[in-house]
């Protein structure tokens, strides 16, 4: 584990904040009047998934977590478990709590190769590919109206995310989804 000056705490980091792993979602570097510089940080708990906010001083240092990753393939999801297997061992299968996986749950898909983060021999998170493409299972009829602003609409994926879309999608559809976001970037296939 390294150790971290107040002003190397940065989005993306994950460090270790009073035993737990935190990673950053924002940091800001400023100074109060006559005061002496401080972080304002977000801290996301890779555990709990709780968001914190946190003032760093200057001197103040942290240690940056000691982050294994381990890629793993998804198999299936059953009662809030998620199965995973060894891309280069197939008999050698594990499963994932839903809860850890988090919000990332419910992109997962048959064979969806993900990197799960490992912190002191457990598994605490999984992290997907950026953009990923999802088949549109569920859309209402498009509403003819006052989309001059850009209408949208709620639709239901394949993996059973809902996210919004425009007008124009419709059921059948092949989307591509910001994972991180939860956003819809563009539209693939038309059905």
């Amino acid at each position: 584990m390294s150790v971290l000056s107040y002003n190397e705490i940065i989005p993306k980091k994950i460090i270790v904040h009073e035993g737990q792993p935190f990673e950053v979602l924002s940091s800001h570097v400023f100074r109060k009047q006559q005061r002496k510089p401080v972080n304002q940080t977000k801290l996301r708990n890779l555990k709990t998934g709780k968001v914190l906010e946190i003032s760093f001083h200057q001197a103040e240092t942290v240690l940056e977590a000691d982050m294994e990753k381990r890629s793993a393939k998804f198999i299936y999801k059953n009662r809030g478990e998620a199965w995973f297997t060894d891309p280069e061992n197939p008999k050698d299968r594990f499963v994932v709590s839903e809860g850890i996986l988090g919000e990332n749950g419910q992109y997962l898909k048959p064979d969806l190769l993900v990197e799960l983060l490992v912190w002191n021999e457990e598994i605490i998170g999984a992290r997907l590919p950026i953009k990923m493409e999802f088949k549109v299972v569920e859309a209402p009829p498009s509403v003819k109206g006052n989309t001059a602003q850009g209408g949208t609409k709620l639709v239901t994926l394949e993996g059973g995310a809902t996210v919004n879309v425009p007008m124009f999608i419709n059921e059948g559809d092949i989307v591509r989804i910001n994972t991180e976001t939860g956003e819809y970037n563009e539209r693939v296939e038309k059905a």
